[in-house]
């Protein structure tokens, strides 16, 4: 006879009599040890792939940078250095190696945080990188902060009013968000609350001298942008995953116990629609770190992503490498974050057969 399969703990059959027996592991402690460890292994797991990928990444980041046109030292001198000058330099910036034996210092350096050094500034990256990480740190704070109520109310209304003229409308809305590109968005805001109505700067011009007022002024406006960029796609999902949850028994029976619309949306329906939406939120998180470029050359602002178009443009080797690799590796993180918590807030992904 073929042994049942283990589920959460539980038996995939005969549920009423027997899973009191087996709750996770309540009285039987080596299968809650075997489910535990099953646990681990899996986050075990989707942490070395993602350092495996960082690492694949960190190897296309360094081949890339080397196809690039041009003479490092010709770029950080000019032309005018003799052979004898050339050769020191090189021989300094380990260029006279092989490509390979550089990629293994670099990474070796990287492990260790060291960057290197700019060839434009001929200053630690490290240095460079503080400020603008900070800037940037400071507008995806304050962007997330907008982010959240604007999905969160957007979506909850969109999914209590659905198939209405209200849905319909923030629909539309919503799609027409989703097909403005970047650059566009910001120029209409700031063509409404600079040029139409004159309440903020255009600019977005920060310094270590800046008052706390003069800050938050000049970063409402990308703010603003990087916030109706990324929740146009959470509103989507959130949308949906609400009116699946609204539809589910368990909410039947809420309202049947007397619980008003506004405890079953916040206390009940809403934190069970968010787990779709963790992806979403991953990735929106990895583009406020690496993907605000536009954003922030539109307004000026001096943070990682104007860095980063700096590099490219001065083809700042080193800069070029540690940017590229930092938003990668957010990428990859944010999106290990997102799958450990969907495993944490969502019971069926942890199902496992314990083995023979």
């Amino acid at each position: 006879m073929k042994k049942p399969r283990l589920y959460n703990g539980t038996l995939n059959h005969q549920p009423g009599r027997i899973n009191k027996f087996l709750d996770r592991g309540k009285y039987f402690p080596k299968l809650k040890f075997i489910y535990d460890m099953l646990i681990l292994r899996l986050f075990v797991s989707r942490i070395l792939f993602s350092l495996l990928t960082l690492l694949i990444v960190s190897m296309v980041i360094f081949s890339m940078v080397e196809l690039l046109p041009g003479d490092v030292v010709s770029r950080m001198h000019g032309r005018m250095v003799t052979d004898e000058q050339r050769a020191i330099i090189r021989a300094a910036l380990n260029l006279d190696t092989p490509a390979w034996h550089r990629y293994l210092i670099w990474l070796w350096d990287i492990l260790q945080l060291d960057f290197g050094t700019t060839l434009a500034q001929e200053r630690p990256i490290n240095d460079v990188l503080g400020p603008k990480i900070k800037n940037t740190l400071i507008l995806a704070a304050l962007a997330f902060v907008l982010y959240l109520p604007i999905s969160l109310v957007s979506a909850s209304i969109q999914a209590i009013k659905r198939e209405t003229y209200v849905d319909q409308a923030l629909s539309v809305f919503t799609l027409i968000l989703l097909s403005t590109p970047d650059f566009l968005l910001a120029t209409l805001l700031l063509l409404v609350f600079v040029v139409l109505l004159p309440v903020l700067p255009a600019m977005s011009i920060v310094d270590q001298y800046s008052t706390f007022g003069e800050y938050i002024r000049a970063l409402v406006l990308p703010a603003m942008t990087l916030s109706l960029v990324m929740s146009v796609y959470a509103i989507r999902f959130l949308r949906d995953s609400l009116i699946e949850v609204l539809d589910s028994d368990y909410i039947r029976m809420a309202e049947l116990n007397g619980l008003t619309r506004g405890q079953i949306i916040w206390k009940h329906a809403l934190p069970n629609a968010l787990i779709p939406t963790l992806n979403i939120t991953a990735l929106n998180v990895a583009y406020l770190m690496g993907g605000v470029v536009i954003v922030e050359k539109v307004f000026g602002f001096p943070g990682f992503g104007s860095l980063t178009i700096d590099a490219m443009l001065l083809l700042d080797v080193p800069l070029i490498e540690a940017t590229v690799l930092i938003a990668s590796a957010v990428y990859i993180f944010s999106n290990l974050l997102a799958d450990i918590g969907s495993i944490l807030l969502n019971p069926r992904l942890r199902s496992f057969t314990i083995p023979k």
